[in-house]
């Protein structure tokens, strides 16, 4: 650093104007770490893989980027403001995808990594400096998030599960209890069978439920159900 460009420094520090607008680009970057803490907190009460620190910090991260390609390279002639601030899109996904995961044949995760990119864009607003499109986009993530799963009609999703059974080894057992679960509106994705020599026969079925389905009042059937052994997820 030259003696000069020192000293600009040093006279940059001391103007109001210059501090002024340094305190609204702090305040900017404060308010969207604010924002993606509230999001995050919804998604840490329903014990989410991303929650707090990570909705806070990529909001922060998002901001900090608006900020620095908005007003780090004033003194480029004919620089592109919305460079660096691009990226900011594409490394949200690659981040969101690490969420992402397939578990007993249903896609976990999608949620939330809908809600990282879209604090990315919160965070983006606030760098911009539009303080009311990035605080209602919050609010709407929030309230969105809270009503589909306090109202059941939304929060009734499929979920999968594991049924472990020990039948009695007949002709056509597992034929029938397969047909069983079907009836039950129940996606069989997959079945292991083992057999033994006391003429029982253990079942694994990988197994989808449909929305709302009583899981209870299944098991409490099987358990029923002549030939049946054990039962157990």
């Amino acid at each position: 650093m030259t003696v000069d460009s020192l000293g600009m420094a040093i006279g940059a520090l001391t103007d109001p104007q210059f501090l002024l607008l340094e305190a609204e680009l702090m305040l900017r970057v404060t308010l969207a770490c604010i924002l993606g803490w509230l999001i995050g907190n919804e998604r840490k009460n329903r014990n989410k893989s991303a929650g707090t620190r990570t909705h806070a910090i990529v909001a922060l991260g998002a901001a900090l980027a608006m900020v620095v390609s908005k007003y780090g390279f004033q003194d480029i002639p004919d620089y592109d403001a919305a460079r660096v601030a691009a990226q900011v899109v594409s490394g949200v996904g690659f981040l969101g995808a690490g969420i992402i995961f397939v578990r007993n044949n249903l896609v976990n995760g999608l949620t939330t990594a809908a809600g990282l990119w879209a604090t990315a864009g919160v965070g983006l607003a606030m760098g911009a400096g539009l303080y009311v499109i990035g605080i209602a986009s919050t609010v709407l993530i929030v309230l969105m998030q809270l009503i589909t799963h306090r109202i059941a009609y939304f929060a009734k999703v499929a979920s999968g599960g594991i049924i472990r059974l020990t039948i009695v080894q007949e002709e056509n057992a597992t034929k029938k209890m397969r047909e069983f679960l079907e009836s039950c509106k129940i996606d069989v994705a997959s079945v292991k069978i083992h057999k033994n020599k006391k003429e029982e026969i253990k079942l694994e079925y990988e197994v989808v439920y449909p929305p709302g389905f009583d899981k209870a009042a299944l098991f409490a059937k099987l358990a029923e159900m002549p030939g049946v052994m054990m039962i157990s997820e």
